[in-house]
């Protein structure tokens, strides 16, 4: 089969349509999608630095849920703590009650409600934890930081478990009643002997007070680290994923502008098609 010869006026037209629906078609999917730079084949470079960026930030994200989950963590052991040290107020309440009082009877019921109140303070220590750590129970809770830092971590745990003491029982502040019979006030007829055990549980609770206070303003510090930390790498995922916006964003109002010009210039050159084809047959028309 013999080759079709198109003259040089045909095949501009042909080219120039060519070239218009191709762009005009590139102008569609990026309003369409948004991005100017879908494939690494539009900008290699872009692309793929794009591509880092938002790894980064969904990385950020999983460690600022983490981080979210970790100050849940805290605020639990602060509520325990809070819990506990209002408990022990309640005792301190209840001794000053009994050294007062010189009826056997009277400091008998006092010293079992503050028994009660030991026992009710080591209940809520216990209950203390959230998703499965317990800071008053000695446990540590390991925050990180970042993906790419083995060394950006927060290790966090109460005084009590760092010098070895444990977990923040009853016994553990201080407060055991077989240590120095402390919780016996009474004695039969006499209760001169019980002056001194309550004068020692009343020291044993306010040093017991004051340490719950001291790992409270430990937590605290923890507390406000982690939530510094937060701050940071939501600031630090908006930035990532604006950089790489930046980068494959399309401006729609620019492409919608060339659109509707690539439209025309498409019109144009379909006529200018035309005009070639007519001038064609019009030589055709001479051998007629």
């Amino acid at each position: 089969m013999a080759e079709v010869t198109l003259s040089s006026g045909i095949r501009d037209a042909l080219l120039t349509i060519q070239r218009t629906t191709q762009q005009a078609s590139e102008a569609q999917v990026r309003l369409a999608t948004g991005k100017k730079v879908n494939t690494a084949i539009d900008n290699p470079l872009n692309y793929f630095t794009a591509a880092g960026l938002n790894d980064r930030a969904n990385d950020l994200a999983l460690l600022q849920d983490a981080m979210g989950q970790a100050a849940k963590t805290i605020e639990a052991a602060s509520s325990g703590i809070d819990g506990i040290t209002k408990l022990l107020q309640t005792a301190q309440g209840l001794a000053n009650s009994a050294a007062a009082s010189s009826d056997a009877g009277t400091r008998a019921s006092l010293q079992a409600q503050v028994a009660t109140l030991f026992a009710q303070a080591d209940e809520l220590m216990k209950n203390s934890g959230y998703n499965g750590i317990n800071l008053l129970n000695g446990n540590t809770l390991t925050v990180k930081f970042d993906t790419s830092a083995t060394t950006s971590t927060l290790g966090v745990r109460t005084a009590a478990a760092a010098n070895g003491t444990g977990a923040l029982t009853s016994t553990n502040l201080g407060l055991n009643p077989a240590s120095g019979g402390t919780l016996v006030w009474t004695n039969g007829a006499s209760d001169t002997i019980g002056d001194a055990a309550i004068q020692r549980m009343l020291t044993s609770l306010s040093g017991a007070i004051a340490t719950l206070r001291a790992e409270a303003s430990g937590l605290g510090a923890n507390q406000a680290i982690v939530k510094t930390r937060q701050d940071f790498t939501m600031s630090m995922i908006n930035h990532l994923k604006t950089g790489a916006d930046n980068l494959i964003l399309a401006d729609t109002n620019e492409e919608g502008a060339k659109l509707i010009s690539l439209n025309t210039r498409g019109q144009l050159a379909q006529t200018s098609l035309s005009l070639a084809s007519q001038r064609e047959q019009g030589v055709l028309r001479l051998f007629s």
